[in-house]
């Protein structure tokens, strides 16, 4: 309950459930049972589109310009600069939101350009149903990473390689759902147990490379304090750290 709640809380996750839930319930009423078939494929995408736009847009080069810079500190900067704090977990909805429409319009769209029958039903089982499912997924698991709470085999496994990425060197481990480990062993942003061993801890890895007093950061973190209840002894200390 406690992790239904926090997830829930956010706009993001609740509107993406509910997406999911009408897409679900117009494939049941309307569309030819052929078509789930292929909610599996919205799955695959959702785990390339997590570890894709995590590596390559979240993990972005600190831009100079501080409104870039707040952006990409709202979208996941700040989450690893306190990742302990439950209002950084999720996916904003400024990014869930515009990716749902476009994929499922973009879709949609090229389907019946090119005569597919069928193309709205396809295009809704793929992205509001499957891919939005292993949003949903991914959420429910990144969040449970970041939890002091019992976790299960699975859930135990996701923390162990995601507290890597978040406290070892952010430039491995890029996934999050279960089976994405997958997509990092084939792209080469895995760890294994033994360079681990012999790994040294990236230098200011909690704030991504960047020096905790970086202007940028500072600025980001106070403009920010409001949003996301940071505590001004909370701000101070990040900037030491």
């Amino acid at each position: 309950m406690i992790r239904l709640r926090i997830m829930f809380s956010h706009a993001a996750v609740a509107i993406m459930a509910v997406a999911c839930g009408v897409g679900v319930i117009a494939l049941a009423i309307y569309a030819p049972v052929w078509v789930w078939s292929l909610v599996p494929l919205g799955v695959g995408a959702q785990m390339l589109n997590e570890y894709n736009l995590h590596r390559y847009v979240f993990h972005l080069p600190p831009p100079r310009q501080q409104w870039a810079f707040d952006l990409l500190y709202r979208a996941h900067y700040g989450h690893h600069d306190f990742p302990t704090n439950t209002k950084l977990f999720f996916v904003p909805v400024w990014i869930a939101l515009p990716m749902l429409a476009v994929n499922g319009l973009a879709l949609w769209g090229v389907l019946a350009l090119f005569g597919v029958e069928q193309a709205l039903w396809i295009a809704v089982a793929i992205v509001p149903v499957g891919a939005v499912l292993m949003f949903l997924v991914y959420e429910w698991f990144h969040m449970t990473a970041h939890l002091n709470l019992p976790k299960t085999r699975v859930e135990r496994y996701v923390t162990t390689l995601h507290n890597q990425h978040h406290f070892r060197d952010f430039s491995k481990w890029f996934h999050v759902s279960p089976g994405g480990e997958v997509i990092d062993r084939a792209m080469g942003t895995a760890i294994d147990r033994d360079a681990l061993k012999h790994q040294q801890r990236i230098e200011f890895i909690r704030t991504l490379g960047m020096r905790p007093n970086d202007p940028r950061l500072v600025a980001a973190r106070n403009r920010f304090a409001d949003e996301y209840n940071l505590s001004e002894a909370e701000i101070a200390r990040a900037a030491t750290v």
